[in-house]
């Protein structure tokens, strides 16, 4: 891999990225369709329905991503093997599409955990082998651009179900401050259309890359993916540790004073946010480097963390929720892209499914952590609504620095832009 130079810059040019990036692409437009009409709601679901305590929804969403994450290592060690990475992906779409018709009938908070893990297990499937696909199907000069446009897609998928959602929610209960369970249901259902158009895309308009050379069949071990990868991940790992899930956001929004309508408003603003900023800050990792568009990201997030818990009205989290989503746009895609400009080709599918692999294993002390410093457990009654925030922002800002100190070294030799 060679440093990029003012004169070997690429010019970003979405309109013709391969077949495979977009057949990616529109299948996450649709799986997020689908997913964030229903996830986005599931804690004012089991909030205002359940009645389940922010201790138990931290619980249920750090499991649900942890539930996967030996799935992940072993899917992308097996899409390395077989260098067949399509397949596996359309398995785990369809895992997570014949799981969602169940949240219908829930009626526990261990209902509703048994389904979401369930669409957890499909993501585990599916995203170490879809990540190596995009990587294998575009050069090292337009990598940024490519995963960029990836969660444009993404993002612009969840922006349309929340639409929906929102729509649904003001037709059925108009401006309740709390959710229904036949609201809640109505979008369960309408959320199955996008979720098999989905699988369809994929299964129709992607192909494995071919391989022009025989390699030896990968092993799944860490070490082997090689230590600026390592350091990498410890990196990332300190700063996921802070990320709980957004959940924790929507319930802090609606303890600050917003309805359901307003929730869904501002969770539309902030992805149309996070699907403006994604291809062009794809695109400026290109150009610029990827330790610096993260650091960037990273340091956004601290800041938007830090405002977080001192918000005292509900504008005030939806005006930092929108900008939430600069922090998404500048720093998600861009650090999948450094995965795969610090790992060799052969082994991209186990390093995608590591890299997801540890941040869902996170997931579950950073979503337990923070419904813990939120609610307390037991007669203990933790630090309140602030607390989480400003763990999460402190943890960003040392992983920002951490980042920013780090020299890396690519895959194969040769220089990583700045």
């Amino acid at each position: 891999m060679t440093e990029i130079t003012s004169e070997s810059k690429p010019k970003a040019n979405w309109r013709t990225l391969p077949r495979n990036v977009w057949a990616a692409s529109l299948t996450s437009f649709f799986m997020d369709v689908s997913s964030e009409m229903v996830i986005n709601i599931l804690p004012l679901f089991l909030s205002n329905v359940l009645g389940v305590k922010t201790n138990i929804i931290g619980l249920i969403e750090g499991i649900a991503e942890a539930t996967a994450s030996l799935l992940k290592v072993f899917s992308g060690w097996l899409s390395d093997k077989l260098r067949a990475r399509k397949w596996l992906a359309v398995a785990g779409y369809g895992l997570s599409t014949v799981a969602k018709p169940f949240f219908y009938f829930a009626n526990s908070w261990g209902m509703v955990a048994g389904v979401r893990w369930a669409d957890r297990v499909g993501k585990g499937v599916r995203t170490a082998p879809r990540d190596a696909l995009v990587a294998d199907s575009i050069d090292d000069r337009h990598r940024g651009l490519a995963f960029g446009f990836h969660r444009a897609a993404d993002t612009g998928g969840a922006l349309l179900g929340l639409l929906i959602a929102l729509l649904v929610v003001w037709l059925t209960q108009s401006f309740s401050q709390k959710l229904g369970r036949s609201t809640f249901q109505t979008v369960v259902l309408i959320s199955l259309i996008p979720a098999v158009l989905a699988v369809l895309a994929l299964a129709i308009g992607a192909q494995d890359v071919a391989v022009k050379e025989k390699l030896q069949a990968p092993r799944i071990t860490f070490k082997g993916l090689g230590k600026s990868f390592l350091v990498f991940m410890v990196i990332v790992g300190i700063f996921d540790l802070g990320n709980s899930s957004d959940a924790f956001l929507v319930l802090r929004a609606q303890e600050r004073g917003l309805n359901v309508l307003g929730l869904l408003g501002m969770l539309a603003t902030f992805n149309l946010v996070y699907t403006l900023v994604s291809t062009p800050a794809g695109s400026l990792s290109d150009r610029v480097g990827r330790r610096r568009v993260i650091v960037g990201g990273w340091l956004v997030y601290a800041l938007i963390y830090l405002g977080f818990a001192v918000a005292g009205t509900g504008w005030h989290v939806w005006v930092l929720y929108a900008l939430y989503g600069v922090y998404y746009g500048l720093a998600y895609g861009t650090t999948k892209a450094m995965v795969a400009d610090i790992v060799a080709p052969e082994l991209w599918g186990m390093a995608y499914g590591t890299y997801n692999a540890i941040l869902g294993i996170l997931d579950f002390p950073a979503s337990l952590f923070a419904g813990l410093l939120w609610d307390g457990v037991g007669t203990w009654k933790g630090f309140g609504p602030s607390a989480p925030f400003f763990f999460g922002g402190a943890l960003a800002f040392i992983a920002a620095v951490a980042m920013g100190l780090w020299k890396p070294k690519p895959a194969g030799g040769g220089k990583l832009a700045a």
